[in-house]
């Protein structure tokens, strides 16, 4: 760590620590976590067939539920993805905030049923989703609820004949992803989407016939400062943190979901929890 990064973030936990002890605490913890923004988002592509203009795709992320985000507050989020009318669901990783003192009764399985669509519901692994021997427990969970894993592989989403890519790779941090094996056998003509947790894997990715990249991992930071920005981000979070980065010349384009729930500290300011509708369109 450099002496300007340094200075930046103890000064920003300065700033922290006072605005949190004060009336700011009360917000960051109690208010702001509980605000959900739904970003809408129009992705326009001349690889896409018009059979898909107007289908909208939905990404949540990173509800981390067990650390300050319970199931009753998921069930209220089920219900506001559903009233969107998604046509495909995606989840980009980290369900619970430690699978190994997580114990489903079938509460969460029957949550996660509950979310509905027309062209399927995909999921990739988050590190918390590896980490304490959640593996197999994570895939169990969402097995159950008629997700579909993505595991360094991808699928043909299809509309009268015409199709486009969604892949997923394993996570970065605790798995081994693999994109030219996700990739494998794709017609790299087509409109082509991957699921990868960590948002910094784009520097990868944009090495690869790939239109758009969905993630989570970074939380936005959590805790943002007017001028100073967030004060953290996670590893493999730390070049690309929160909105949309496109490549220049590069086909493609990256979107960072602030995910729902929170991590390590339970407090959200400046950082809205988020959920993203992209509504497709067809530029041919």
């Amino acid at each position: 760590m450099n002496r300007r990064t340094f200075l930046k973030k103890a000064f920003g936990s300065f700033l922290a620590f006072i605005g949190l002890s004060g009336g700011t605490y009360y917000y960051a913890r109690e208010i702001e976590p509980s605000l959900l923004d739904v970003h809408k988002k129009t992705i326009t592509s001349s690889n896409l067939s018009k059979s898909f203009n107007d289908f909208k795709i939905v990404q949540f992320s990173d509800t981390h539920i067990g650390f300050h985000y319970t199931l009753e507050q998921f069930n209220e989020l089920v219900e506001k993805i559903n009233k969107l009318n998604p046509n495909l669901i995606v989840f980009t990783g980290d369900l619970v905030d430690e699978p190994n003192n997580f114990h489903n009764k079938g509460e969460l399985t029957e949550a996660l049923k509950k979310l509905t669509c027309t062209h399927g519901k995909y999921w990739i692994y988050g590190n918390h989703d590896h980490g304490g021997y959640g593996t197999n427990k994570m895939k169990k969970i969402m097995d159950q609820a008629d997700f579909h894993l993505l595991k360094n592989e991808h699928a043909r989403i299809e509309e009268s004949n015409d199709q486009f890519i969604l892949g997923g790779i394993d996570d970065v941090m605790l798995g081994s992803p693999n994109l030219k094996q996700t990739l494998r056998k794709a017609n790299p003509d087509l409109f082509t989407v991957i699921l990868a947790h960590e948002p910094d894997y784009a520097d990868t990715t944009r090495k690869f016939p790939v239109d758009i990249q969905l993630s989570g991992h970074s939380h936005g930071g959590q805790v943002r400062f007017p001028f100073l920005g967030h004060l953290y981000t996670p590893l493999y979070a730390e070049k690309y943190v929160q909105g949309e980065y496109q490549f220049t010349n590069e086909r493609l384009t990256l979107y960072v979901n602030r995910g729902i729930g929170t991590t390590r500290l339970p407090y959200r300011f400046l950082c809205k929890p988020e959920i993203h509708e992209y509504t497709l369109q067809s530029s041919k």
